[in-house]
This record gives C-alpha cells, structure tokens and sequence, in this order.
C-alpha cells in the first residue's frame, strides 16, 4: 500500500486525485495540504465534498501529515511552496512527484538538490500520453535534423491558466532544441522579420475551459508534420501522478521523470 499526502488538495488537480484514489486498492490518500487562506474545515472529506475521505486531516502544515506517508503529491500550483514542500520532504527521507509547474532555473537547481537525500520525480505534465508525445517528438526530430523543416509549438488552455507557455510546451521545445541543437527560441511573433531557419517557435492560447492541447509542427516544402496530443479530461494527468507515487515509492534517492514510469 502506498500512502499519499496530496499538497493543493483542493485545487482542480488535487480535488481530481482525491477522486481517483479510491479507485486503487494499493494506494490511499492518509491527508491533504493546502494554503491556510483554503483549510475552512480540518476534515479532508468535509472540504473536498468526498465522503470516503471523511475522518482524514487537511492542514495546511505539511510536517504534521508526512510522518503518516510514503510519498508527497504536489500540486499547490506555486513554485515558492513546491521548492519548500520537496525540501521538508526530502529532509524526511520521503518521496515526492512535482506536478507544479512555472519554475524558475535556480528553483529546478534546488529541487535537483533536494533528490540527493530523497527520490524526486518532477514533471510538466503527468498524463502518460503527453509523455509518449515527448518521446515521439525527440524521434521525429533526430529523424528531419538538417533536412530543411521548420519547427513550432502551440498550447491551448483554459482561461484561468496562470503560466504561459504550458510547462509542457517549455519542455516540447527543450527536447527539440536539445535535438536540434536550435537554441533561439521565439514566444510568439510580431513585426516584419522572416523566420529565422534555427529557430523554435512556442505560442501559447489562452481561453474557455480547455484542459491542454499541445501541437509540435515539422513544416517542410510540400508537406508537414503535426504531432498532437488533446486532453479533455484532468483525470488524465490525475492518474499519471497517481501511477508515478505508486511507482516512485521505494525508490533510491534520484531525479526522476515520468519517462522512468513508463520505462522509456
């Protein structure tokens, strides 16, 4: 059995984990966090609306709830709480999975830190699907490397998206312009300047209540390429996190992707 600590419990992603959890009959959410501002009631079941959950704790103090877990869950949604959470984790010998995003360069740099004491597993998007497009994406780019077709990377989401780009399309065009070997990366186009040949474009869409589309173009001379993947649900990227602290407990201290989940 796999005991979780959900962080961002009642945010969309951790109201959606909550639900899924009770589906598994090896893995059980023992408590949730989440900012003080949203803890009106100390039962976890009370404040998420799910009666399954009553009787389980929501504090919005981590460190009373993690001696009762084998792995954190993090979705609070905010890069400063996320560092701090896998620190406290970390500290613990416990596991975590990262699924916020919008992180700054020297905040990944202190979460790698924190994967010295402790399994960490970070990354932009937990759906198992958009991790087969980050692998299909790197192959197709090694494939028309130097074979004069352009790159571009579009998102969509729903309005209230804080972050823009996605962490997921950041990551699509990290794996391409690491394949690629491109490192002029455009956010979005005004003016009157060509497309320059060695570069990435990421543009970002912001509206209604999309979940996450995400679309990587190869556009050559005479045809084009586009590798999409669409999610009309959250309980997408819920089961992926639910499936990486299932697989992340007992692991060696490290810094883990959802590549290791799947294997890849």
């Amino acid at each position: 059995m796999t005991k979780a600590v959900v962080c961002g419990a009642l945010g969309r992603m951790g109201r959606a984990i909550l639900r899924l959890s009770l589906e598994y009959s090896d893995f059980e959410v023992v408590a949730g966090v989440e900012h003080p501002d949203c803890v009106r009631d100390t039962d976890l079941g009370v404040a998420s609306g799910i009666e399954e959950l009553k009787g389980k704790v929501l504090t919005s103090r981590l460190e009373e709830v993690l001696p009762y877990a084998d792995v954190v869950i993090e979705f609070s949604g905010s890069p400063t709480a996320s560092v701090s959470y896998a620190k406290l984790t970390t500290a613990m010998g416990k596991a975590i999975v990262i699924g916020t995003t919008g992180f700054k360069k020297e905040e990944i740099e202190e979460i790698k830190e924190c994967a010295k004491q402790a399994p960490v597993l970070l990354s932009p998007n937990m759906s198992l699907g958009v991790n087969i497009l980050f692998k299909l994406v790197e192959l197709t780019a090694k494939a028309l490397k130097d074979r004069n077709f352009d790159v571009e990377v579009l998102e969509i989401h729903h309005r209230f998206k804080k972050d823009a780009p996605s962490g997921t399309a950041l990551r699509l065009a990290e794996i391409l312009s690491k394949t690629l070997g491109y490192e002029n990366l455009t956010f979005g186009r005004e003016g009157q300047a060509p497309r320059k040949n060695d570069e990435i474009g990421v543009m970002a869409l912001r509206g209604g209540d999309v979940v996450g589309d995400h679309t990587v173009y190869f556009l050559g001379f005479g045809e084009r390429l586009e590798l999409t993947h669409r999610a009309s649900s959250r309980d997408t990227f819920a089961k992926g996190a639910i499936e990486a602290g299932r697989w992340i407990k007992g692991k060696p201290p490290g810094f883990y992707s959802m590549f290791d989940v799947l294997g890849l």
